[in-house]
């Protein structure tokens, strides 16, 4: 492909061809993906106006981002974006990629929280007014956002250890309007992290102040306090590196990716702290690797959890694990 003015035909076709040739994955779904980011345009309209010129300028910026495609770079971090929930999220190198299979986290949360108000004999109202929700690991936001757009009435915190991860997150926020119902904080799982006074409303100025780690000690986490505790944590292990796909090994941050050499070693502090930081009846949702489960199970059949769940993803893998603090 040259730079100088193609038809939309000729430039996906090409496109396609140069990708199936770098046996890049999913390769016609990537070149539509990436002409429709050049072009602007919907995929009814690719498929309309074969025929369309694209100017040249255009068709050199298409070759480009074939080329970077092909050489390995996810296609979302090339368009800067990725769906979620029904939701475009903004993606960078400095967070995970949100996978399809991580909305099971959403699903499992929510049915759980339905459920917990009709053993409670309590009118469901499908808003989360009152409830308090911590996103463990939130990396893009997907999963606090996500949250926050199903329980608008809900005060939602969302942690992670990475600064850079984090002003991400709060764009997306910003994007979809939900900066006043989502607070980042940067830490380490539950540690340092702050809390909401229970009489203080959630506050949209303070999100675009800079994190800060030192907090007064009236914000300090405390015990009991969050109805739901979600998290996708790292769960990769470092021993399984060279066995990724080149997209994720060499592209997605690793402290998103890794959980230790095995992979699971993060569940038993993050299971430890959320015991110490629901309310008695309080929810943990957990997103699993595909071989974590072993591992994790047992880490909720403590006196501290009751009503353990598991829930398998599309493919028929563990996925999700729920539990209920006693």
């Amino acid at each position: 492909m040259n730079p100088e003015t193609i038809d939309v035909r000729t430039a996906l076709k090409r496109g396609i061809t140069e990708l199936r040739d770098a046996n890049v994955p999913s390769y016609t779904l990537a070149a539509e993906l990436l002409l429709l980011h050049i072009l602007g345009r919907d995929r009814t309209w690719l498929y309309a106006h074969p025929e369309e010129m694209i100017p040249g300028l255009d068709a050199h910026r298409f070759l480009s981002l074939i080329l970077r495609r092909a050489a390995g770079e996810p296609t979302q971090y090339i368009t800067g974006k990725q769906e979620f929930w029904g939701l475009e999220f903004e993606v960078t190198p400095d967070v995970l990629i949100p996978r399809p299979e991580t909305e099971h986290v959403i699903e499992v949360a929510l049915d759980r929280l339905a459920l917990r108000e009709i053993r409670a004999g309590r009118k469901q109202t499908h808003t989360g007014d009152g409830l308090r929700i911590i996103d463990v690991g939130t990396g893009s936001g997907c999963i606090a956002i996500a949250l926050a757009k199903q329980l608008p009435g809900a005060r939602i915190i969302a942690t992670d250890i990475s600064a850079a991860a984090l002003v991400v997150a709060r764009r997306n926020a910003a994007r979809h309007a939900f900066s006043d119902c989502v607070r980042f904080i940067e830490c380490n799982l539950l540690k340092d992290s702050t809390i909401f006074d229970a009489s203080t409303s959630v506050m949209g100025a303070q999100h675009a102040a800079p994190l800060q780690s030192n907090v007064s000690a009236a914000d300090k986490l405390r015990a009991g306090a969050f109805d739901l505790i979600v998290s996708n944590p790292p769960y990769i292990g470092r021993r399984e590196k060279e066995t990724l796909m080149r997209e994720v090994r060499d592209h997605e941050p690793e402290v998103a990716l890794y959980g230790g050499e095995e992979g699971y070693e993060l569940y038993a502090d993050l299971i430890a702290q959320a015991a110490r930081n629901l309310k008695r009846g309080g929810l943990l949702v957990l997103e699993l690797g595909h071989n974590s489960l072993p591992a994790v199970q047992p880490l909720l059949d403590l006196p501290n959890w009751t009503n353990v769940g598991v829930t398998r993803d599309l493919a028929g893998i563990d996925r999700v694990i729920a539990a209920e603090r006693t």
